[in-house]
């Protein structure tokens, strides 16, 4: 599948607030915890719990969170197929998309039972 510039506005203006609560279900559901999933959201983005609850608690679209964040040094080594996409094959003309789905992906290998170290690229 190819991103577009259309589907990159929509992720661009869904909130952190709407997907947030999906990704605890999905990682709770499979025997992880919300600390974990906070933990990987951290090593991706640098915000840690009281920076989550904010952009929840003031609703930030992914376009602002992603902007805010402090992207890891190390998120590009993360890659393979989330969504029917394939992350290293995303250009950085979609950014906010690209970023988005590094942390589907890592929510994903979170719920996958991933070892936390290998989920950081440590």
């Amino acid at each position: 599948m190819e991103v577009t510039a259309a589907k990159n506005k929509k992720i661009e203006a869904m909130t952190f607030a709407s997907v947030y609560p999906h990704y605890v279900a999905k990682v709770i559901k499979k025997g992880r915890t919300e600390a974990e999933l906070i933990q990987v959201i951290e090593w991706l983005t640098g915000f840690n719990a009281t920076n989550i609850n904010k952009c929840i608690k003031e609703k930030w679209t992914f376009k602002v969170f992603f902007e805010r964040a402090n992207i890891h040094p190390k998120a590009h080594l993360i890659t393979g197929t989330i969504c029917g996409y394939r992350i290293e094959t995303i250009s950085d003309e979609f950014k906010v998309y690209k970023q988005c789905r590094y942390l589907d992906k890592l929510v994903d290998e979170l719920a996958k039972n991933r070892k936390i170290e290998k989920i950081f690229r440590e």
